[in-house]
């Protein structure tokens, strides 16, 4: 068995890497916080600990349990579509009206702008349905097939997010010298304002 352990996190590690690179709304989000250098390690660390969680419980065999609430999924589909509307009309109002002086600042963020940016991605994390989906149900019954060694494949599927929020949070500080001007910033919000409404619209849509 100890031949297939490499094999196993190397599987593990592609896979989870194939369901969170799609540029999405929480990979929108964790990009603009990396590039304005606020609360990154706090950000990356939710999106990380909550892939390990998932991923952890779709390993454990909880697949069958989310497929058995649909009505639980409903819900959580219809908060998160009009949260991910809500943040998309907030980013737009910024590319429209952008604030005096709006640029890339390294000084660090106030107190309510961490909480605020906690709070924004524990919703984009726990309120898409899609998560459900995709890490409990479809990575647990992947790593399923891999029996004795599916916690192994786990691990490597959790190595996988936190190695690409890292990477997300941390290398978007490369972008600091193109974002330190307005226009640049009024560009990426009109990015993540569109990425926001198209995936809380596409929520809502699949959901009703």
């Amino acid at each position: 068995m100890n031949s297939g352990i490499l094999p196993a996190v190397l599987a593990g590690f592609g896979t989870g890497l194939s369901l969170i690179v799609a540029i999405g709304a929480q990979n929108a989000f964790v990009l603009r916080q990396g590039v304005r250098g606020q609360a990154v390690l706090a950000v990356v660390g939710i999106c990380a600990a909550s892939d390990a969680l998932l991923i952890a419980l779709g390993v454990g065999g909880l697949g069958a349990v989310v497929t058995a609430w649909p009505a639980a999924l409903t819900a959580v589909g219809l908060a998160g579509g009009g949260f991910l509307i809500c943040y998309g009309v907030l980013a737009a109002r910024r590319v429209l009206r952008p604030a005096t002086g709006q640029g890339l600042t390294t000084k660090g963020a106030a107190a309510g702008s961490v909480r605020t940016a906690v709070l924004t991605c524990l919703a984009m994390t726990w309120l898409n349905p899609h998560v459900y989906l995709d890490t409990v149900l479809l990575l647990g019954s992947v790593a399923a097939d891999r029996g004795l060694l599916r916690w192994v494949f786990g691990l490597g599927a959790m190595l996988a997010s936190l190695v690409w929020f890292a990477g997300l949070g941390y290398g978007a500080r490369l972008l600091g010298g193109v974002l330190s001007r307005p226009a640049a910033w009024r560009v990426l919000d009109g990015l993540v304002a569109v990425v926001m409404l198209v995936m809380g619209a596409m929520l809502l849509v699949r959901t009703l």
